[in-house]
């Protein structure tokens, strides 16, 4: 209790949350341990209001494992583009069994919209922005309808263009109004990561090995070559760097399925 009085001192925890909510935060949290204030988040101001959303990709089972100790019952949210590998799925399965989560979600595409919009299943192959706002984006917009706030694994060192995300944000990507998004991983670099996974024994994912160090959809993911970022596999050859999920995009301007 004193820690969630110490958080509205900070913030108004009543939604919508602001841009100076989330600055309020950012600078609240800017030194306190990561592991820390997810405790103090998830336990106190935003017990109950949050989701995880998790690819269960090469990391993912860093963030997994934190809330995990925390508190089992957070929602996990996976988005079940039907274009996954299957090694994501069987490693999906198998980090929810290791880590005990009780209560993950697979939403999936509304079979309507992809009767209408991407029939033949191909239009990864020439409309890329279009198939991720059908299978990724619109599905998760339905998954996180019931919450103020989600949590997101990305990381700074994972490509230029995430190097300046920020552990809070204000996303406006959504039609019931805008949400708190915590990036608690935002400075952790890759040796970090390592060290955690060794520490605590966990899974890796089958497909890292093989030099997919991002892993999306199997259409558009591809091997990583020495000294690219780490995200330089995902739809290469396209002027495309994020599926619209973590887009700044203003809630009334969402993609159009």
């Amino acid at each position: 209790m004193a820690e969630t009085a110490r958080i509205r001192d900070v913030i108004d925890t009543t939604p919508p949350f602001t841009q100076g909510d989330a600055d309020a935060m950012n600078a609240r949290y800017a030194d306190v341990p990561t592991e820390t204030m997810l405790a103090e988040l998830l336990a106190g101001a935003l017990a109950g209001r949050t989701a995880a959303v998790s690819s269960f990709g090469a990391e993912s089972a860093v963030l997994l494992h934190m809330i995990a100790e925390i508190d089992r019952d957070v929602p996990v949210v996976f988005t079940n583009t039907q274009k996954m590998f299957g090694e994501t799925l069987a490693y999906r399965d198998t980090l929810a069994e290791t880590l005990g989560l009780t209560d993950l979600r697979v939403y999936r595409p509304d079979p309507r919209l992809l009767a209408e919009k991407d029939k033949t299943g191909l239009r990864w192959s020439y409309d890329p922005d279009g198939c991720c706002a059908i299978r990724k984006v619109e599905p998760l917009q339905r998954a996180l309808a019931p919450f103020d706030a989600w949590i997101s694994g990305r990381k700074g060192f994972q490509a230029s263009t995430r190097a300046a995300i920020p552990l809070f944000e204000i996303d406006a990507n959504h039609p019931g109004g805008s949400k708190l998004k915590l990036n608690p991983l935002a400075s952790w670099d890759k040796a970090r990561l390592d060290a955690y996974f060794e520490a605590h024994k966990l899974p890796r994912h089958p497909l890292e090995a093989q030099g997919y160090l991002s892993i999306g959809c199997s259409p558009c993911t591809s091997i990583v070559q020495p000294g690219e970022d780490a995200r330089s596999g995902r739809w290469r050859g396209w002027d495309k760097v994020e599926c619209g999920i973590h887009a700044p995009v203003d809630a009334a301007n969402l993609p159009s399925f």
